[in-house]
């Protein structure tokens, strides 16, 4: 959520990625597992839970439950959010931290689940998310950059293959409704098909190499 006199609105962007450095990914990633309680047409009630550093190796294609389970006790942090639709790279999102141990009970208890180790890295002039996903959405991976404002002129690292910040399937609440290992092939398809694309309207896009 923004915190720069904006109010209740996220500025990002996001990307398909394949192939990121090693060097770029932490040996200690938190955990992140995400219980969508209502997810429609980009509306979205959800409540998540993160444990700081996950230092087991994880079956990727474990269940997020039984992710969840394995670090129940590792969990340091729980919020309940509220999104809006994506709209170039702005959406609504109003949060609120709650009690872990009430967190970690309402993922429990149901809604639909994403589970994802985060790493996190500077480049050139922003912070970026890596997101590793797992169990249904798994190996799908997508890189984030967050500022406090609309995320113009972006350095796009060669990693990112495509921008997804548009496409509504890779949005997480769609995630957990429609996990990507159900239409892999299909997207590799579309994409080999198609190509890259990279939203026009925020700026100049560099793209790195």
């Amino acid at each position: 959520m923004s915190d720069s006199g904006n109010g209740d609105f996220e500025f990002e962007r996001r990307f398909f990625v394949t192939g990121v450095p090693a060097h770029l990914v932490d040996d200690a990633p938190s955990l992140i597992v995400q219980s969508y309680l209502l997810a429609d047409e980009g509306f979205a009630l959800r409540v998540r839970v993160q444990a700081p550093t996950v230092r087991t190796r994880l079956d990727p294609e474990a269940g997020e439950l039984d992710l969840l389970e394995q670090h129940a006790d590792e969990i340091d942090f729980s919020a309940v959010t509220v999104k809006g639709p994506m709209n170039e790279g702005t959406r609504y999102e109003a949060e609120r931290s709650i009690d872990p141990l009430v967190g970690l009970e309402l993922v429990r208890r149901g809604g639909l689940r994403v589970a994802k180790l985060r790493h996190a890295v500077w480049l050139g002039e922003d912070g970026w998310v890596i997101d590793e996903f797992l169990g249904a959405n798994a190996p799908l991976m997508i890189a984030e950059v967050e500022r406090g404002g609309p995320v113009t002129d972006l350095a796009i690292p060669s990693f990112c293959v495509t921008e997804v910040t548009a496409d509504p399937r890779m949005s997480n609440d769609a995630l957990a409704r429609t996990p990507f290992s159900g239409w892999a092939e299909a997207y590799a398809e579309q994409l080999a098909a198609n190509g890259p694309s990279f939203l026009g309207g925020l700026g100049v896009n560099r793209l790195q190499t």
